[in-house]
């Protein structure tokens, strides 16, 4: 074929190409497993196949997600629920269109022997600073916890280790394989199975990004949760980006936050099961809202049902 017409052929293609949309989500950690649904539609090309040009900006202690998102630095940011919440009460016009997690992955660890979550009622328990505006009010209402439990949670499980009396807060995918490389094979009670109801991982836009974006958000969700269906069943490809990401996450680790999120359902659970993969409904956000309002962590006069719209998992229905 003469170079000319090799050429112009390139070029016809080149403009009758779709344009990608492209998209920048930040995750809200280190990449680990529990991003796993993400980077796999990226390593799989799910994404691109959408019609999407997605990069992942890895999160971490110094970084602020929902501050990149209202800075317009970002386009999807992943926040808890919570989160989300007290953006709103701020007035910060963000809004969560899915949720990773149908299971907050919040645990409180005990040591073996311990039968139930109540039994820890007056007996000491680590937790940090933030979980103060988080699961420990919950708890407090639920099982009569006090405030003389508490002790410092510098997030590492050697005082736990150290004193078989301690129990400490943990995520499901993370502090018990910690423990268990130690030696000890603790209990874990995961708060979600207790009724514990905030969302975990939300993806989150700005109320203009949902306006001017919806078709390319819709496909990012849609890529998103097929991404998550693929990574359960088969997570090499994801794992590898995340290796790539985050060398310092052993695939050991890996393997663990993935047997975890499988064995409780982490993704695939609640409505998920029927609705499908990243849903989200009205009554499991006003369920959260009245959590906040009776613990008196709530603003008055908040308007909280801008804080997430349903629109866009409506039309997602990707099954585990």
């Amino acid at each position: 074929m003469p170079r000319l017409l090799f050429a112009l052929l390139l070029a016809a293609y080149a403009i009758a190409a779709p344009a990608q949309d492209k998209l920048v989500f930040a995750t809200d950690w280190l990449a680990q497993a529990e991003h796993g649904g993400f980077y796999q539609a990226v390593a799989e090309g799910t994404y691109r196949k959408r019609g999407l040009d997605v990069t992942i900006r890895m999160g971490g202690p110094q970084v602020n997600g929902m501050q990149l998102l209202a800075a317009g630095q970002i386009d999807v940011a992943m926040a808890d629920g919570l989160q989300v919440l007290s953006a709103v009460e701020q007035g910060v016009p963000l809004v969560a269109i899915a949720a990773t997690f149908q299971k907050n992955p919040t645990v409180i660890i005990a040591h073996p022997g311990v039968k139930a979550l109540a039994d820890l009622k007056g007996k000491p328990i680590a937790i940090g600073a933030a979980s103060n505006t988080t699961f420990w009010p919950w708890l407090k209402q639920k099982y009569g916890f006090t405030d003389d439990q508490k002790r410092p949670y510098g997030f590492s499980v050697t005082p736990f280790l150290a004193d078989p009396t301690l129990s400490q807060q943990g995520f499901v995918t993370s502090e018990p394989f910690s423990i268990e490389k130690a030696g000890v094979t603790p209990v874990v009670f995961l708060l979600a199975d207790l009724g514990y109801p905030p969302y975990s991982e939300v993806l989150v836009v700005t109320r203009d990004t949902l306006a001017k974006r919806r078709d390319a958000l819709t496909r990012f969700v849609q890529a998103s949760a097929e991404g998550w269906k693929s990574y359960l069943t088969a997570p090499a490809p994801g794992n590898a980006l995340i290796a790539k990401d985050n060398p310092q996450m052993s695939g050991e680790l890996m393997d663990y936050g993935v047997r975890k999120m499988r064995e409780y359902a982490i993704v695939t659970g609640g409505d998920a099961a029927k609705a499908g993969l990243l849903t989200m409904t009205d009554a499991r956000w006003q369920a959260t809202v009245d959590f906040i309002r009776g613990a008196g962590l709530a603003k008055a006069g908040t308007d909280y049902t801008t804080a997430w719209t349903t629109d866009i998992v409506s039309r997602v229905h990707v099954v585990p």
